[in-house]
């Protein structure tokens, strides 16, 4: 645990500096000594202990039991109490505390160290628990706000389906072929869009559950990022250029397709959806050795710089969206499928200017 840093609460001088005495002796760096309740909490703030020797009865309106209490509630230490004398009153008031244990006067080597070493393992236990439940509430409370917003998400498309459904129901003998056409297009697209929610909430469960596995095969990269980009052509509008470029005709790796597809399929149908006034969406692949690139690139809105740093992080969206619609879940899939190949993601983007997002594999 490296040095342990004692800090002492006694009104008597002489016996604090006795104390001090036997701690060094042990090996404890003492960091100070305070005889009442305001010097004990400047001393804390100032020293940072690791353990605290309390006497019950020190200066000043409060006394140790009540530092203890305001000590606990502000810096979560723990602390020891040193006494002459306990009566059940006291050491009932001590006990609402949690304290770490008594020393009691006059002090015994061997029973000051027993102590101290045990209320820091007492302690560390403590801090344990407390990380467990703090690590489980974030869990529910991710848990929960996953739950209302994929809720959210899946409520829009079958709102549009519903509407579109009960109107072509309704009107479908009195408008043309045009109209009819419009609104089963939209049925179409909300259910790829639930399609999509799905899929990415089965690879998130499967990931959080350590079942998303990697299962690497042989692969011509270069035909398969071909094939993909034909299947997103459809996606983007009139005003898109998708472009492929590949420094090599033939490129052979062993890679998750799986996981590849979901890499690309995202990164490039996030290319497309956030840059709604079209340009340039490009897919560039480049073989070096035994690693290849894969660089997403689009003209679109942009990334804001404090969005950059929780980009993968489940649920994060940027705050230039708009009404884009989104869960904030893709690069959350994306990332944990670039880490299952041990390989690496790295962006690089300016508002309103585009964004470029470079995976490397290990082939």
């Amino acid at each position: 645990m490296g040095e342990i840093k004692i800090l002492i609460v006694e009104d008597e001088l002489l016996i604090a500096k006795g104390l001090a005495r036997k701690l060094e002796k042990l090996e404890y760096v003492v960091v100070g000594i305070a005889s009442s309740s305001e010097a004990a909490l400047q001393k804390v703030e100032e020293t940072k202990p690791d353990l605290i020797l309390m006497d019950i009865v020190i200066k000043g309106d409060m006394d140790g039991i009540e530092t203890t209490k305001l000590i606990q509630e502000k810096f979560n230490i723990p602390v020891i109490y040193v006494t002459a004398y306990a009566d059940d009153e006291t050491l009932e008031r001590a006990e609402e505390t949690e304290s770490y244990g008594y020393i009691l006067k006059p002090f015994k080597e061997r029973e000051v160290h027993a102590a101290i070493k045990i209320a820091l393992k007492k302690h560390q236990s403590t801090l344990e628990i407390q990380h467990s439940l703090k690590e489980a509430q974030i869990l529910k409370d991710e848990k929960s706000r996953f739950l209302s917003i994929a809720s959210h998400d899946l409520k829009t498309p079958l709102t549009a389906i519903q509407m579109s459904a009960g109107m072509l129901k309704d009107y479908s003998e009195k408008w043309t072929e045009e109209k009819k056409q419009k609104h089963l297009d939209r049925i179409q697209n909300s259910v790829s869009n639930m399609n999509n929610l799905l899929e990415e909430l089965l690879i998130l469960s499967r990931a959080e559950s350590g079942k998303l596995t990697f299962n690497p095969q042989p692969i011509q990269v270069v035909e398969f990022c071909q094939s993909l980009i034909e299947e997103i052509k459809p996606i983007a509008h009139s005003e898109h250029r998708v472009l492929f470029m590949s420094s090599q005709e033939v490129i052979h790796g062993n890679l998750d397709k799986d996981l590849l597809r979901h890499i690309l399929m995202n990164l490039l149908s996030n290319a497309i959806k956030y840059s709604p006034d079209g340009g340039t969406v490009s897919l560039k692949i480049h073989q070096d050795g035994q690693l290849i690139w894969f660089e997403v690139a689009d003209e679109g809105i942009g990334l804001p710089l404090d969005y950059q740093d929780k980009l993968f992080q489940q649920f994060e969206r940027a705050s230039n969206v708009g009404n884009i619609q989104g869960t904030g879940l893709g690069l959350s899939i994306v990332k944990q499928a670039v880490d299952l190949h041990q390989g690496k993601i790295d962006v690089d983007s300016e508002i309103g200017k585009g964004t470029r997002f470079t995976v490397t594999l290990p082939l």
